[in-house]
């Protein structure tokens, strides 16, 4: 199996940078990506971001998720640094959960073009209520496509036993 070399990575600037800055403000330009090694093969990649916050963008109260991102991908991954500091830049973005769950994925459709994406958040109560907007993607005109639609169908047919709120 061949591994990656300096040719599969000289398009990344964050990765190694021990001068990294955070930044506060939603930017889907922090995204990077690098090459999917095995095209050939469908596989799922998943990430899990315990720690995601926003703000309500009425209230300006802080909004705390777990976001769940699982793709299939084609010719690109998503850096991880890249996507960890992406989501940090949500912290002081007012938007509404469903806003914030739909953004990250189409930010991550433009930039990778995968087969198959979905985001599910799971977001903390505020007053009594969760909020747990879920959202796929799958590449048209390929099988992905009605994978989509049957995830979308079924995602929440059998409902997580929820312990951690």
């Amino acid at each position: 199996m061949a591994g990656r070399d300096e040719s599969t990575l000289h398009d990344l600037t964050l990765l190694g940078n021990q001068n990294t800055v955070y930044d506060y403000s939603y930017n889907p330009n922090l995204l990077e990506s690098i090459d999917n090694l095995h095209q050939g093969r469908d596989y799922f990649v998943k990430f899990n971001c315990p720690e995601f916050t926003s703000l309500c963008p009425q209230t300006g109260q802080p909004d705390f998720a777990t976001i769940y991102i699982s793709f299939i991908p084609d010719r690109k991954l998503v850096e991880s640094k890249s996507l960890k500091l992406y989501l940090f830049s949500f912290r002081n973005h007012g938007d509404f959960h469903e806003d914030c769950v739909n953004s990250i994925m189409m930010d991550l459709v433009n930039l990778l073009e995968p087969r198959y994406i979905e985001v599910w958040g799971k977001f903390t109560p505020r007053g009594g209520l969760s909020i747990d907007p879920y959202c796929n993607y799958g590449k048209p005109g390929t099988k992905f496509e009605q994978m989509a639609e049957q995830r979308l169908f079924q995602h929440d047919l059998y409902p997580e036993k929820v312990d951690n709120r």
